[in-house]
């Protein structure tokens, strides 16, 4: 699976174009919704941007685990607002399945709008779903690692390789190797160890001496 690793500094960047396009367009949200949980900060540095006060968000469940995901996705935590009369802008970090932002766009147009546009920090060209606005078009697919899920896609990353090669031995030295064969991403040992004390606390892996083995 193909990884790419996004920098703080490219994430600001795919975020702040994001919300200049929206300004580009002419269009002037009341208020942002952020799909919780990738869409928070990028909907935070838009409102920035644009000198937006109001942002609340709705919990979105699509994606269990990196690289893998229901066939629909689900509101968890639904809004429980009156958006009567308001321009609405949805935003998410990416569209992959697109699934997100349908389900999310349903949801905020029962509570009555008077528009309601999407935008997102990066969109994939194989999304069925496309954005009003983006900050990024990508025509590769890939699986992009942002700042704020960085130790929970690791964590991930590390179980699904001790889970589908059971020869792998574990150690963080090993463990960086098979990122780059497999993910195709530079890890240091230090982050791999620190995603690695995480599956351990939430008894997934246990070491055994150096090496890191499923519990």
């Amino acid at each position: 699976m193909k990884c790419v690793v996004v920098r703080w500094g490219d994430a600001y960047r795919l975020s702040r174009q994001m919300a200049l396009n929206v300004k580009k367009a002419g269009y002037k949200p009341d208020l942002v919704v952020a799909i919780s949980r990738g869409g928070l900060v990028p909907a935070r540095i838009l409102c920035d941007v644009l000198g937006i006060m109001d942002l609340v968000s709705v919990k979105v469940e699509h994606w269990y685990v990196t690289g893998e995901h229901t066939e629909r996705a689900v509101i968890k935590y639904p809004l429980n607002a009156d958006l009567t009369g308001k321009k609405v802008l949805v935003v998410d970090d990416i569209t992959d399945t697109g699934s997100s932002l349908t389900e999310t766009v349903k949801h905020v147009s029962t509570l009555n709008p008077l528009s309601v546009k999407t935008a997102t920090m990066q969109h994939l060209i194989q999304s069925s779903f496309k954005p009003d606005f983006t900050g990024e078009v990508v025509k590769d697919w890939a699986w992009f690692i942002y700042p704020w899920n960085f130790y929970e896609d690791l964590s991930n990353l590390t179980l699904r390789l001790l889970r589908n090669h059971p020869e792998l031995k574990g150690d963080p030295e090993e463990l960086s190797a098979w990122f780059r064969r497999y993910y195709g991403i530079r890890v240091s040992r230090k982050r791999l160890r620190e995603a690695a004390s995480m599956l351990c606390e939430r008894g997934l892996t246990k070491w055994e001496g150096k090496a890191l083995v499923l519990a």
